[in-house]
């Protein structure tokens, strides 16, 4: 018998709001202790904001669930403290490869530029990820992780939300002047408000096996088949995953059985076509579903902002949940942060539904490109997908025409109200509304990354070549920005180590391999502003304090 994961139990705790005699208000409240729930509270713990979880379970996801987790995903992870630890778990890949039938058509590179700190992605299962958050927000004595607490009821007026919660020891409530509802595709936070999430229900049945082998030793790479000879679906999809584990996703098509195609004795067989009859596996889990590509049509309601499925679904096909799920927190955490200290414009929160609808716009899309290229609705779709899948193998031009799943990058957001035009040319991909790159750089001599050097608060960039021309001028207007009551803290990027003290809120790195500039386009004194989601928020060619502060502004919706 192979070992498998052990699920934890949490314990419910009674919580003192439970015996208050009027009900307690809290800054921040948040429906769901999953991946993106949890990320949201580790983020506001950081920046020392009290925060309570609320998850009417008390374990994390049962089955693998999400497994694909993207670079973008692990650098927030890494701000947040637990990326290290994700990775070290994690089987890491680069590398896919699409098949047709029994031939491989070609491969692609998720990451086909060196000297970043995280792969293109990593395979892990969602229990995993779960429990190492939860023991990351533990970390926090601000921070209340509540079991067994479920919302059920929720009003909301002027001042802050009341939600009604049942517990194992009676109901309570409790107030919130922000409420984050990440409870997930069938969110009872978006039934309760009496809202909807409207989309597109594809009408296909795929069947997840999640098995645990030592037989095979494929490599770490995704692997997926068009029309697979070992089965009679239009599909089939192989990721590898820690601890033996192999995730395998077949196409079953829409006329499937669902409660006859998943008893172990029609999966079995399945598996075995695959995988050869004399592999010796089990099954861990395994799980019939189908799908929607749908989207709220406004990500806030008043004093409620919803994220992640809550929010939009998509296909599983390019691994869009979790990963976008991550990003909508990391857009919104800051802007709530300011708005509990009253420094936030109604503009910059409403940002938050206009630049996550349009990236779920985005990857909804996608998703719904790469299931039609799957899964084929008629005939000449199908003779189409099937001669550009023969094209692709000696012929570049079709390749990029194959659609196996547009796996999941960040989106750009352009033409976003709070994103800073360009008022200077710049000849790299890193364009205001992306989030900057990464790469290696010495920090007082020792070898580090630009993105961990980074804060929680607005950054720029200025990039410097030769340190010695620092004058007093520039470094009390550097120590000026970080005293401003919106703090701008500086990373000086030079060509070699300062020789002089640098001002509280400035720190320097070398940019010594020249990658940072190349991948920023830095020219002598040309500035980038970041926003404390590390989105670049604007650029200059040349240092300019009010110039600056003006890029500020206008991201702060002032």
């Amino acid at each position: 018998m192979l070992k498998t994961y052990q699920f934890p139990e949490y314990d419910y705790v009674k919580s003192p709001d439970q015996e208050a005699s009027d009900t307690v208000t809290h800054p921040i409240v948040i429906i769901g202790a999953g991946p993106i729930g949890l990320a949201a509270a580790i983020d506001f713990s950081l920046k020392g904001i009290p925060v309570v979880v609320l998850d009417d379970n008390n374990t994390v996801s049962v089955g693998s669930r999400a497994v694909c987790y993207a670079k973008r995903f692990l650098d927030i992870s890494d701000r947040l403290g637990v990326g290290q630890r994700l990775v070290d778990k994690g089987v890491t890949w680069n590398v896919g490869k699409v098949f047709f039938e029994d031939e491989a058509v070609y491969s692609f590179n998720m990451l086909p530029e060196k000297h970043h700190r995280r792969p293109g992605f990593i395979n892990l299962q969602q229990y995993y990820l779960e429990q190492y958050y939860v023991d990351r927000l533990a970390e926090f004595e601000c921070a209340s992780l509540r079991w067994k607490n479920k919302l059920v009821g929720i009003e909301q007026n002027d001042d802050y939300a009341t939600l009604s919660i049942e517990t194992p020891d009676g109901p309570y409530q409790l107030n919130a002047q922000y409420v984050i509802a990440c409870d997930g595709a069938n969110s009872q936070t978006r039934a309760l408000c009496g809202l909807e999430s409207r989309g597109q229900i594809f009408e296909d049945r795929f069947l997840i096996a999640d098995i645990l082998m030592t037989d095979k030793n494929f490599p770490s790479e995704r692997w997926f088949w068009f029309n697979p000879p070992f089965h009679k679906g239009s599909s089939t999809l192989l990721h590898r995953q820690p601890d033996n584990l192999w995730r395998i996703d077949f196409d079953l098509g829409w006329d499937a059985d669902p409660d006859e195609e998943k008893k172990p004795e029609n999966i079995i067989p399945r598996v075995k076509a695959f995988l050869g009859e004399d592999v010796e596996f089990e099954l861990e889990w395994t799980s019939i579903y189908t799908f929607t590509c749908r989207r709220m049509d406004d990500f806030r309601h008043k004093r409620i902002f919803f994220a992640g499925d809550s929010a939009h679904q998509v296909s599983p096909f390019g691994a869009r949940g979790a990963n976008s799920g991550i990003e909508d927190t990391d857009n919104l955490v800051w802007k709530l942060a300011l708005a509990l200290k009253g420094q936030a414009s109604e503009k910059l929160l409403n940002s938050y539904s206009e630049e996550r609808v349009l990236a779920a716009k985005e990857n909804i899309l996608n998703s719904t490109r790469s299931t039609d290229f799957i899964t084929p609705k008629n005939n000449a779709n199908k003779v189409m997908r099937d001669a550009v899948l023969s094209l692709a193998k000696e012929h570049s031009f079709a390749r990029p025409l194959v659609n196996s799943g547009r796996l999941s990058v960040p989106p750009i957001l352009r033409n976003c109200d709070l994103i800073n035009a360009d008022t200077a040319a710049f000849n790299c991909t890193v364009v205001p509304g992306a989030p900057c790159t990464d790469g290696p750089v010495l920090i007082n001599g020792e070898e580090g990354y630009l993105l961990s050097t980074l804060g929680h608060q607005f950054q720029c960039l200025l990039f410097m070549k030769d340190a010695a021309v620092l004058s007093e001028h520039l470094l009390s207007q550097l120590a000026e920005l970080h005293h401003k009551k919106q703090p701008i803290s500086t990373v000086l990027i030079l060509n070699q180590e300062p020789t002089i003290e640098l001002p509280e809120g400035v720190t320097a790195v070398v940019d010594h391999l020249n990658v940072i500039s190349q991948r920023l386009d830095g020219s002598e004194m040309c500035a980038y502003l970041l926003r404390p989601d590390q989105i670049v928020s604007g650029r200059s060619r040349q240092f300019d304090m009010n110039n600056l502060l003006a890029m500020q502004n206008h991201a702060l919706g002032l």
